[in-house]
């Protein structure tokens, strides 16, 4: 029982840590320092204290992924379905709230077609995300787009599946 109160403690110091640093720290503050610290405060204390600790000190990174911080496109296309849409538009909602917060698309591909050939589908893909959230209202000054192309899969795997998880933009907070 110690032991977790004692980690309770320490998460919370690291969190109110966070908390208190400058708008402008840099690239520095991203989402794998923040998903350690959730899973130390959720696995340390009682479910009831932690949804209600983790909801109120959640970095602006964990919001967003809990809102959705990507989005998926058909083969070939860097068109948005009407679900990629529907999150984008929570996330310019996000945006509209925390206006310090900048973000980056990034672009990416599944692993058939050429590096050349990916790298600018993916772009497209990042800009049609950039674009949509612009359009909601989000200043282009706060999103910086850039394409991996087929470099950073997400999944692995030379099938369907895998193929659909790697066609995508995230938003990342930078």
């Amino acid at each position: 029982m110690t032991k977790r109160f004692l980690v309770l403690i320490a998460a919370i110091g690291l969190l109110a840590a966070c908390e208190t640093a400058p708008k402008d720290a840099g690239d520095a503050a991203g989402a794998s320092g923040a998903s350690s610290t959730s899973s130390t405060s959720d696995t340390s204390a009682s479910a009831s204290s932690s949804e209600s600790a983790s909801s109120a000190a959640a970095t602006p990174a964990e919001e967003l992924a809990s809102i959705g911080d990507r989005v998926f496109f058909e083969y070939d296309s860097s068109a948005l379905s009407a679900e990629a849409k529907a999150t984008l538009s929570a996330q310019a909602a996000f945006l509209a709230g925390n206006p310090s917060v900048t973000i980056t698309v990034e672009g990416h591909c599944d692993e058939r077609g050429t590096r050349e050939y990916n790298l600018a589908l993916g772009e497209r893909r990042a800009t049609a995300a950039r674009d949509y959230l612009v359009a909601q209202g989000v200043n282009a000054a706060r999103i910086k787009t850039i394409s991996y192309g087929k470099e950073r899969p997400s999944f692995i795997g030379s099938n369907p599946y895998a193929y659909s998880k790697n066609r995508r933009a995230v938003s990342v907070i930078r």
